[in-house]
């Protein structure tokens, strides 16, 4: 199994009435403002490891992980909202950097993450590196009313039960559908995320089985039409210097199939002030796992510019 270099440190903080988990590495320094790490969807904060494994420097290093992710409480609600997780990260700031501007990194949900909470609170980021995190397809208001009605479908199902997730007999079992997910992922890899991805509960005559940690009720689609012309008014308020990054794999072609490309997701990135965009060769989304000392490099390396 892999063997951390640098190990974290855990703690819950109160944030808008949930127990929030977040993992530390590295002591807090006046000398350099706290990275901040933010995972994406059906991730955790523990998935940041290898990148801060990789750094060539000593760091103060903050990773929540989302509400209804990881260790951190979901609040028992059956559907999630992007604007919660802009309140949260509000709250956590608020908690470790006081008024501290910060340097921020977010994957995919945890990039789109940051790049509106960078608009919403400019004042608080210094530099912002954003990996995958490119945000969704444009949507049309016709098509609202049947958005609606599936998101009214998809939390009955949710209530029937027909969302839940796969458990495993075994943590191998979760090590092994984390490969199967990323074929580039190392097996010492794919072992040391199973075992925080996912956690053993009793399921009664059967024994123990493996649940991954996270909520089902993330799997409920928003019940709001994506606005771009709300993100790119976001996007245009962000002061802080960012660094866009994408992998070599062309995520956006295989999971919209021609209803979103890089071509425009470049396009939406030219309404931010100052940024410059970044690429990892022979890796696909999950590019902190499959070239974590790339990936480290390039954030380091802008940071310290």
């Amino acid at each position: 199994m892999y063997q951390a270099l640098r190990v974290s440190r855990s703690e819950f903080v109160p944030v808008r009435n949930l127990s929030y988990h977040v993992r530390q590495w590295g002591e807090p320094s006046t000398d350099r403002p706290p990275l901040v790490l933010l995972h994406g969807w059906m991730d955790v904060a523990a998935s940041w490891q290898f990148v801060v494994d990789a750094m060539k420097d000593e760091r103060w290093v903050i990773a929540p992980d989302f509400r209804g992710f990881g260790l951190t409480d979901g609040g028992k609600v059956d559907n999630y909202w992007m604007p919660d997780y802009l309140a949260d990260l509000d709250w956590l700031l608020d908690h470790y950097a006081g008024d501290r501007p910060i340097d921020l990194v977010g994957h995919s949900m945890g990039g789109n993450v940051s790049m509106q909470y960078s608009g919403v609170r400019p004042q608080r980021i210094r530099r912002l590196v954003n990996l995958e995190g490119f945000g969704m397809p444009a949507l049309k208001p016709e098509q609202a009313p049947e958005r609606y009605g599936k998101w009214i479908d998809e939390i009955k199902r949710l209530h029937r039960g027909e969302m839940n997730l796969a458990s495993y007999s075994a943590v191998d079992g979760v090590a092994r559908r984390l490969m199967k997910t990323n074929p580039r992922l190392s097996q010492d890899k794919a072992d040391w995320l199973a075992a925080h991805w996912s956690v053993a509960k009793p399921h009664g005559d059967s024994g123990d089985r493996w649940e991954i940690l996270g909520d089902p009720a993330h799997k409920i689609i928003n019940a709001h039409i994506f606005r771009v012309d709300e993100m790119l008014a976001l996007y245009a308020s962000i002061t802080a210097p960012v660094l866009a990054v994408e992998a070599s794999d062309d995520s956006l072609s295989l999971w919209w199939k021609g209803r979103y490309s890089l071509d425009e997701y470049h396009e939406r990135l030219k309404k931010i002030p100052d940024v410059r965009i970044g690429r990892v060769e022979d890796a696909g989304h999950m590019l902190h796992h499959d070239q974590p000392a790339r990936v480290a490099e390039l954030i380091e390396d802008f940071f310290a510019a």
